[in-house]
Parts: C-alpha cells; structure tokens; sequence
C-alpha cells in the first residue's frame, strides 16, 4: 500500500509539474503573438493614451513575469480588470476575459463543454467496443478471410481523413437515405433521444477512424502475448480458452490499451475541431478556431490550457488504472 500511495503522491506531482510547464509554454507563445490584445481592444482611432489605458486595464502594463504569476494566481482567486464603476470581476477559476464577447473565459469554455463532452464520450464508447472487439476476433482468427476483411478495413480507417468521411456521412446518410441528422445539437436536457440521434454521425465518423487505430494495436498485442510461455503454460494446465484469453491475455494488453486511450480522450476532450466544423457542432473546437481567428488570446489561451489539463489528467487516470490492472507498474 505504501508503495502505491508513493507512485500516486510521485504522478499528482509530475502532474502539477506539467501544468505549470504548460501553462507557462502557453503563456509566453501567446506573449510572442503579433498581435496586441489591448490594440485590438482599443479599436480605431487610437490614440497612444487610449492604448496605454486599455493595456493598464487589461493588465498589459507589467512586465511578462508580472502577468505570468498573475495569470496563475487569477485562476485561484480571480481578478478585477479596472477600477470604479466599470470594474469588471473575473471570478476563480479565471482563465481570462474575453474583451471581444464580454464575458469571462471560463463561463464561455464551461458552455461548450458539455458539448464537446458529449461528442468525446459517445464516439470512446463506440471506437473502444468496435475497436477492441475487431482486434481480439481478428487475432484469434488470424490468416483467415475475416482477419483479413478486418485489417482491410482498418486501412481504410486509418487512411481516411475524418473530414471526408463526415462529409461521406452527410452524404450518404442525410442528404441521400436522409436517416440521421446532419447539423446542429440539442441538449441532453432539452431530450435524450434527440440528443443522441444528432449525435449518431459524429460518434460514428470518429468512432470508425479511431477504432481502426485500436484493431490493429489489439492485434498487434494479443498476437505477442499468444506466442508467450504463461500462454502456453495456462493452456496446458487445462484452463479453459475463455479464461486463458479473459483472466490473462487481455489483462495483459489493457495497460498499453489504456495508455492510448488515455492520449485519445483527453485530446478530444480539448475539442474535436474537425468533427464539430464539418457537423455544425459549437463545442470546445468550434469556440477555439473562432478565437483564433479573432485574435482573441485570453479564450484561445484558456482553451488550449484547458485541453492540456485533459490529457494530463486522463494519463494520470491511465496511470493509476494501469498501476491497479499490473502491480508491476
């Protein structure tokens, strides 16, 4: 037990180690940027005045290591940008305000994260039951004609860009057989099924895509496990098949699994911008290539720590997961 608590107080360390990096790394890309938020803010004409006024109000006016420990401590405590009667409170967790849509940075990323959550989670489900379930089968029935149809299509996953086969999908099955819905999203809230059925498309284009990946990794895996000794051993102890597979070759290959997995998620938890482009969806992505192209650096710096902070802690999940499945670790 002891040992277990160690590696779990040595990761939540490295966590904060990398958030910190990242949040630092992203800071000072974004200070580099051309682009002057406070010149934006200013608008045209703007006199030098002005400018200085609006980057003392936005906190421009202090030198970078200044805004750096500030951006830290404002995500804890908040902040205040002015003073007086236009005083405008941000408050914790504050990860900026967006001057451009007059709210803060955090109640603008919390809309948009059950959306793109909905997304991440339904298309996971889907590519990991497809894609694990193809890898086993295929393995087991490996050099056969279903083996080989499976890596034919796994080529095919892999190959196609997720912007065609949205677009495909669109095609085909909205427009044509006119089946699913191609656009939009309705709350879970609002109706269940209606906010499952706009999301059967986009699950699906990802979840094809991505479940190719895990075909040919769970492949790969149950392929060298079943050629090893504690394989070989199990079966000529009598152990059922169902077992030997069960109890022993899939535990094995779950750490890797989950490894990947753990990147997968956490990175669509970030955004799926493509998917959201092609299919009208306003999540994470969406909010992102629109800052971006307002040269809005307060949401496009909240979004991209925020899609950081996914991936780190979906690896750290992966990480205690992986430390229960093999004590080893």
């Amino acid at each position: 037990m002891n040992d277990r608590i160690r590696f779990l107080l040595s990761r939540l360390l490295q966590t904060l180690l990398v958030l910190i990096l990242i949040a630092f790394i992203t800071f000072a890309v974004f200070e580099l940027f051309p682009a002057d938020p406070a010149q934006l803010a200013c608008g045209k004409p703007c006199t030098p005045e002005n400018l200085a006024r609006a980057r003392a109000y936005m906190g421009y006016d202090k030198p970078w290591f200044v805004q750096f420990w500030n951006y830290l401590t404002e995500i804890f405590v908040g902040t205040t940008y002015g003073t007086g009667a236009g005083a405008i409170r941000c408050s914790a967790p504050c990860l900026g305000y967006s001057f451009r849509l007059s709210s803060p940075v955090t109640d603008l990323i919390a809309a948009r994260i059950p959306i793109t959550l909905s997304i991440a989670v339904g298309a996971a489900v889907l590519w990991m039951v497809i894609g694990v379930t193809g890898g086993v089968v295929s393995a087991l029935r490996r050099g056969t004609a279903l083996d080989r149809s499976i890596m034919t299509f796994t080529v095919v996953g892999v190959s196609a860009p997720s912007y065609l086969v949205g677009l495909l999908g669109i095609l085909l099955l909205g427009f044509k057989a006119d089946i699913v819905p191609v656009a939009g999203y309705v709350p879970l809230s609002q109706s269940p099924v209606d906010w499952a059925w706009h999301l059967v498309l986009p699950w699906t284009v990802l979840a094809l895509i991505s479940a190719a990946i895990y075909t040919r990794l769970v492949r790969g895996e149950m392929l060298e496990n079943l050629g090893e000794d504690y394989v070989r051993t199990a079966r000529a102890t009598g152990l059922p098949e169902r077992r030997v597979i069960g109890n022993h070759v899939l535990r094995n290959i779950a750490v890797p699994v989950l490894t990947i997995f753990a990147l997968d998620f956490g990175g669509l938890l970030g955004g799926a911008v493509i998917t959201e482009r092609v299919f009208s969806i306003q999540g994470l992505g969406a909010l992102f290539l629109d800052a971006v192209g307002a040269t809005d650096i307060q949401l496009v710096m909240g979004v991209t720590l925020v899609a950081a902070v996914a991936v780190i802690l979906m690896n750290l999940v992966a990480d205690i997961l992986a430390a229960v499945i093999d004590p080893r670790v």
